[in-house]
């Protein structure tokens, strides 16, 4: 795909501000009602998905945020599509251990209902598709019960519909946050840090890569205006 000469405002030099909080102590215990996944668990939801029998000719995971930058499992082909009846939004609160703290916690993005979502396409290697599920479950679900859990979507992909497995929010989970203003989501994405980095270098990598792929979300590019603006306004008014 040729690359958009579309000019990013947030930039390598904004996300630098934000380092990732060192800890020298394990990280806190799973939130009240929720409990650490185990292998079994990982195992249960990869038989619910696929069935016991296994007869899927082929495993597709379908990715809308950090996924795409940073896959948790192996692939052996990739494609960009489209889902409709779902958008990218940050509705997943509220972090405060890995991008976030109980200072600052974090937004982190899913799946929730309405409109339509561009994003990217794996397909599991043939034959490694159990371990590969269980790499991606091990990522995506660390914690039960799952604010955002696994179902099967349809994608369009070129003039193939793809089935395919992706996170979307529960909307009675707890954990899901609505009705924010795209300035007030701004605030947290440029402020949030957290063990493993700042919500400006989460959005940074997620429109970077979105638009290397030829993928334009007009949401998130306003909302990396936004964060560029207000992290430099915080780091370099006195320039």
């Amino acid at each position: 795909m040729t690359k958009p000469n579309r000019q990013m405002r947030l930039t390598e030099r904004h996300v630098g501000y934000l380092q990732p909080l060192e800890t020298s102590e394990d990280l806190p215990p799973p939130p009240a009602g929720m409990r650490a996944a185990t292998a079994g668990d990982h195992v249960q939801t990869t038989n619910t998905l696929l069935g016991p029998d296994r007869n899927h000719d082929e495993v597709w995971i379908f990715a809308y945020g950090s996924l795409i930058w940073k896959p948790a499992c192996d692939f052996v082909e990739m494609r960009t599509g489209l889902v409709r009846g779902w958008h990218r939004s940050f509705c997943l609160g509220w972090n405060n251990r890995f991008r976030g703290s109980d200072q600052t916690p974090g937004l982190m993005l899913a799946l929730d209902r309405g409109g339509a979502c561009n994003g990217v396409l794996y397909r599991l290697p043939p034959g490694r598709i159990d371990e590969n599920m269980t790499k991606l479950l091990e990522r995506e679900m660390g914690w039960l019960p799952s604010p955002f859990p696994p179902r099967w979507i349809n994608v369009r992909s070129g003039d193939r519909i793809i089935r395919a497995i992706t996170f979307c929010i529960d909307r009675h989970s707890g954990r899901y946050v609505s009705g924010l203003s795209i300035d007030r989501i701004a605030d947290v994405l440029a402020t949030a840090v957290g063990t493993r980095g700042s919500m400006a270098e989460y959005l940074f990598a997620t429109v970077r890569h979105l638009e290397d792929m030829g993928i334009h979300d007009p949401h998130l590019w306003q909302l990396q205006s936004l964060v560029a603006d207000r992290i430099e306004a915080a780091y370099e008014a006195d320039r």
